[in-house]
């Protein structure tokens, strides 16, 4: 199978399993047509050969980026502007997802990037509470319930053809520190490198974004990515 045949079956198959404490809502994006449509223009053009890759890890998607597009980091956009991939939802920004795409053209282009690099997350589905996007993290119970969830999707994704020896995590607070915690349990990769969130940076840290795009880069450089 190519990677992208991989990745387009683990979807289709991604089912959450856990009774979500009250008031919590999973936000599963691949259970609609036009994501799944989406979806398969999307790594039919960015992946199918066979080559490895390196993982990077966020924390779930949210809703104005991944949980629509299914595309992690990825909003309607910058779907259609940097991926050239048309789709039926309003163009709305989402901040995550405009910094990793000015970081994607800073390593070459879109398409240079995803030779090497598949994005995911801690959990491949995202959280809502009342409306709002809910960090896996920021309930104690939601955070310690997806832990079977959160490897079992590890393992299935390990078998697209991901390089161990390194992976990058979005988030170098609570999602670095759950990633590191998990990783001393089962060993998922060999080294978790920890990265600045991009909507931590596009928020609080705008006028320093290059710095760290250009962190971004001499971290992938130095590990091998």
């Amino acid at each position: 199978m190519l990677f992208s045949e991989h990745i387009l079956s683990f979807f289709r198959r991604l089912e959450f399993p856990l009774t979500l404490p009250k008031g919590i809502e999973v936000m599963h994006p691949f259970r609609d047509a036009a994501t799944m449509e989406v979806c398969k223009k999307f790594y039919g053009r960015y992946y199918a050969d066979n080559d490895k890759r390196h993982m990077i890890v966020g924390i779930n998607p949210g809703r104005f980026g991944g949980g629509v597009t299914g595309i992690p980091f990825t909003d309607p956009i910058r779907l259609k502007q940097q991926c050239g991939i048309d789709n039926p939802w309003p163009a709305k920004q989402e901040l995550s997802s405009v910094f990793m795409y000015e970081m994607m053209n800073a390593c070459g282009g879109v398409a240079a990037f995803y030779k090497k690099i598949y994005i995911t997350s801690i959990s491949p589905l995202g959280f809502t509470k009342d409306n709002k996007n809910l960090n896996y993290y920021d309930d104690k119970k939601l955070q310690e319930d997806i832990r079977p969830f959160v490897i079992q999707c590890f393992e299935q994704q390990f078998k697209f053809g991901i390089h161990r020896d390194v992976a990058f995590c979005l988030g170098d607070g609570k999602n670095f520190q759950y990633l590191s915690k998990l990783n001393k349990e089962i060993k998922l990769f060999d080294t978790i490198v920890p990265l600045s969130h991009p909507r931590f940076i596009m928020q609080y840290r705008l006028k320093k974004k290059q710095e760290y795009i250009d962190y971004y880069l001499q971290q992938f450089r130095q590990h091998g990515a």
